[in-house]
């Protein structure tokens, strides 16, 4: 299929430009327009909302291809990422929580929450679209044609810092959370230069945002707790995370190595990257 290809430089960096512009826009339109659901919902929902709304316009105007486009397309190697990417997400989640628990680091007890299938349920769509959402706006369109123009590395580094600035406002983020942060962005930028599409870091983003509510812990600072239980630190909140969550510790950061030797190690299939790798298409 044919596309238009940006003549120079300065046109790439226009259409980053327009998409950031467009990206911007939608999160101050939607998140007005969501805002009586309540701060977490808006925030994730207006986060989809703005991603889809430009990445869909930026790939028709610039690209004339439609939004599946920028990794999106749904085949088999999608959903053997999708597994993958959960698998790695959920059991990191699971080391950083689970390891404490064992040694009696830590320890779970029933918390205020009663749990619910609902309950469940409801935090699990809200965290899938927000998983959705963010990779959309930090490795879509924007992400994809910076990396045909500058390379891998000068793009992966700046937009995994801005990942990371965008997660500063959260509830009690600490230098820490910033750093942990940074290097998701890394891993996930990682994930779709790998994969050569967004299901890998959706599956990552997803698999980790899922466990940690299902342990009672915090979120990037956000409580959802689901399963009627709490966990309690016999650590401290460097190794814990404190009122963050996990993802403000050193524990965290230690099992990031982990995860991303096991994104090397697994066997994955490349997809084609129109964005990415024109040139790969006839």
């Amino acid at each position: 299929m044919a596309e238009a290809q940006p003549a120079t430089r300065f046109g790439v960096l226009l259409r980053v430009g327009v998409f950031a512009f467009l990206e911007l826009a939608g999160l101050v339109i939607f998140s007005q327009l969501l805002a009586p659901l309540g701060y977490l919902i808006a925030a994730t929902l207006s986060t989809f909302a703005a991603a889809a709304t430009a990445n869909t316009l930026a790939m028709r105007i610039y690209e004339r291809r439609h939004l599946p486009a920028i990794g999106l397309a749904w085949n088999a190697a999608s959903a053997r990422h999708l597994l993958i990417g959960f698998g790695g997400g959920a059991g990191s989640a699971l080391i950083v929580l689970g390891g404490p628990l064992l040694v009696g680091a830590a320890e779970m007890k029933p918390s205020a929450d009663p749990s619910s299938w609902a309950s469940l349920g409801f935090v699990s769509f809200i965290l899938l679209f927000g998983a959705v959402g963010e990779e959309m706006l930090f490795r879509g369109y924007g992400f994809q044609v910076l990396v045909r123009l500058a390379g891998p590395y000068a793009t992966i580094l700046p937009t995994s810092a801005l990942f990371a600035l965008a997660h500063y406002g959260n509830p009690n983020s600490t230098r820490l959370s910033m750093v942990n942060t940074l290097l998701w962005g890394v891993i996930l930028g990682c994930a779709v230069l790998r994969s050569g599409a967004l299901y890998l870091p959706i599956g990552i983003h997803f698999g980790w945002n899922w466990v940690l509510p299902l342990f009672g812990v915090n979120l990037s600072g956000f409580t959802m707790k689901t399963s009627g239980y709490a966990m309690h630190w016999k650590i401290g909140e460097l190794w814990s995370g404190g009122e963050y969550g996990p993802e403000a510790g050193l524990l965290s950061l230690l099992v990031l190595v982990l995860l991303f030797a096991y994104l090397f190690k697994m066997p994955i299939q490349p997809q084609r990257a129109p964005l990415m790798h024109p040139r790969e298409e006839a």
